[in-house]
């Protein structure tokens, strides 16, 4: 089995990607196909000594650069590093794809190079939040896509079931909520209320509205929302868990005692911050293409692109999409699919 990196995509790449892809081919002993400046890659290479690994260089003449709208992926820059990728996996050749480049335009590769799945008329990002309870909860969408109608919201329900049952495996009849401003029926947008009800006809564990609280109590396994409201949330999470960490250093710093007490409870800490720390956990993926799709941060460093790659081989391994398909067919009623159509 092959992954395609975008080995030109992140902050830090193309050392990050091929440090990364180094780490993971000696640890998991999976191939990668490093997609991006021949001349370059075969330079760090021989640095980082992986030259005889199950690691091929696949030459792309371009880069999308993050500031770049995402169309250009497949309308103008057909020879970047992720057009370049996606097509490895569309053609058979990779079974996954990874990028910690442009976002949009990532997945504007997935969706539009590599493929929607069978019955999926939209891909959705996947977040697994850490909770107090120990086990995470699904957020989705967290970002493909801003403007969703209710029927896009059923089947993001499904493939976060899926998600949590097969991959994550922390329930094994997951808990489904939609996000809303309320805990009781009747309340959110219309979009909320437009989706709830289709959500009451599914076989799958519905439990009713979740309020924003909700992410992190850990008493529901899947919550879904449309992507703009996803995307917000993320990003005020990460923003939140950083500004939390800075200000408890400024103040652990003001005195001799609570530099002590810092130095008594570090352990915990780091343990914490292991929990809560994107590079231990690798990438987002997006659900509901035909190939594995792994979306990492931007500031992904050697080990956060390691463990994207391990994650896109744990969804290999697992079938993920076959599952999924067959769980669209036995949680969504006929008369439901034909609603929703």
């Amino acid at each position: 089995m092959y992954i395609a990196l975008d080995a030109m995509g992140g902050d830090y790449a193309p050392s990050s990607t091929v440090k990364g892809a180094i780490e993971f081919v000696k640890e998991y002993k999976v191939g990668v196909y490093l997609v991006g400046k021949k001349d370059i890659l075969q330079k760090l290479l021989k640095k980082y000594k992986g030259e005889n690994l199950p690691i091929e260089i696949v030459h792309a003449d371009d880069v999308i650069q993050m500031h770049e709208p995402p169309s250009i992926a497949f309308r103008k820059k057909r020879k970047s590093s992720m057009h370049i990728a996606g097509k490895l996996v569309r053609e058979g050749k990779a079974k996954a794809f990874v990028s910690a480049g442009n976002t949009g335009a990532a997945m504007a590769v997935a969706k539009f190079i590599i493929g929607a799945s069978p019955g999926i008329e939209r891909p959705a990002i996947g977040v697994a939040f850490p909770t107090k309870k120990g086990k995470p909860t699904v957020l989705i969408d967290a970002g493909a896509n801003v403007d969703s109608r209710p029927r896009h919201l059923v089947y993001f329900a499904v493939m976060g079931h899926t998600y949590v049952k097969e991959i994550l495996k922390s329930s094994k009849n997951p808990k489904v909520g939609i996000l809303s401003v309320g805990e009781e029926e009747g309340k959110g947008n219309e979009l909320v209320k437009d989706t709830y009800p289709l959500l009451k006809m599914t076989k799958l564990n519905f439990v009713g509205n979740a309020e924003g609280r909700d992410i992190f109590t850990g008493d529901f396994d899947v919550i879904v929302c449309d992507g703009f409201v996803g995307n917000v949330v993320l990003k005020t999470s990460e923003s939140l868990g950083l500004v939390i960490l800075d200000m408890l250093k400024q103040e652990i710093k003001k005195s001799i005692i609570t530099k002590i007490g810092a130095l008594l409870i570090y352990p915990a800490v780091k343990r914490f911050k292991k929990k809560a720390d994107y590079a231990e956990h690798g990438g987002a993926p997006l659900l509901g293409t035909k190939g594995t799709c792994i979306i990492t941060h931007g500031r992904a460093d050697a080990k956060a692109i390691k463990n994207s790659l391990r994650v896109a081989t744990e969804f290999e391994k697992t079938h993920f999409n076959e599952k999924l398909y067959d769980n669209i067919n036995h949680l969504l009623p006929e008369e439901l699919k034909e609603e929703l159509s």
